[in-house]
């Protein structure tokens, strides 16, 4: 887990403990001695990916520093329902106060790796790559996107700043594909790759005349896919987005796209069921 991810942890952490602890834990801090130290586990309640531990250990030991951790399902292994994630021991306050935020974390992140995992095994035998997109919620973009890594998927841009995406309201307002381009040329270092949303097989020759870096093929039925595949030829890297579910990417991948971009990777997260236990 990088240092933006991390960063990322502290600074939703913040939020979390103002709004869920406040002025304190009122329950626990008037039944548990200060300083009870107690052991517990996070157990998995159904199948899924784990990501996220690094946050859930952050998160415990912003209550307790002293905190012992021993993963024994790593952020990036497979669980079955019963499963041990991970045992840790420290001040039993700490493990009641920090299990809420710890868990929605952890819930979150094993969510939306367990998704990509599955996106990744239904198109296992194609030279595809499943990437995520700008979809995340507000403040978790690093963390979203390490997720995704966990499932064994890709990472698309991470922001507006990192890759030109000429969209639909871009080639509005430059009047066409064409002139978008010439225009983003001009002021873009060579460096940065160019990517232009098309819709249509003339606009994926108009882009392919631009002699862009990725042609997105955007909303278009598999059987035009694959007419827009034999177009491009290998002259550019080919996405394949909009409507991407995991019933349908098998055949998309089959179209021979070289990337599959599935916004529910990250906008409609199934956050995997995980509990905590007290063990002694």
């Amino acid at each position: 887990m990088n240092e933006k991810v991390l960063k990322s942890a502290e600074i939703l952490f913040d939020l979390a403990y103002a709004e869920d602890i406040g002025d304190g834990d009122i329950t626990t801090n008037n039944l548990v001695p200060p300083n009870e130290i107690r052991t517990a586990v996070l157990i998995a309640k159904e199948q899924g990916v784990i990501a996220g531990l690094p946050v859930a250990k952050y998160v415990f030991s912003r209550f307790d520093p002293q905190i012992e951790w021993n993963e024994k399902k790593p952020d990036g292994t497979k669980v079955m329902p019963g499963d041990e994630i991970v045992e840790f021991r420290g001040n039993f306050r700490a493990l009641l106060s920090g299990e809420r935020k710890a868990l929605n974390f952890l819930q979150r992140l094993s969510g939306i790796a367990t998704y990509a995992n599955l996106c990744m095994e239904a198109v296992k035998g194609y030279k595809v790559e499943i990437l995520d997109t700008r979809k995340t919620l507000p403040g978790y973009r690093f963390l979203d996107k390490y997720a995704v890594k966990m499932g064994g998927a890709s990472n698309h841009r991470f922001g507006l700043y990192d890759m030109v995406m000429i969209k639909d309201n871009h080639i509005k307002v430059a009047g066409s594909i064409t002139k978008a381009v010439k225009e983003i040329r001009e002021h873009v270092p060579k460096s940065i790759k160019i990517e232009v949303e098309t819709t249509n097989l003339d606009e994926v020759r108009e882009a392919l005349a631009s002699d862009v870096d990725i042609i997105m093929l955007d909303n278009m039925k598999s059987k035009v896919m694959k007419e827009a595949v034999k177009i491009i030829n290998k002259r550019a890297k080919i996405e394949a987005s909009g409507n991407m579910t995991l019933k349908r990417i098998s055949n998309v991948a089959a179209t021979g796209v070289d990337y599959i971009s599935i916004g529910a990777l990250t906008h409609s997260v199934k956050a995997l069921d995980i509990s905590q236990k007290i063990i002694d």
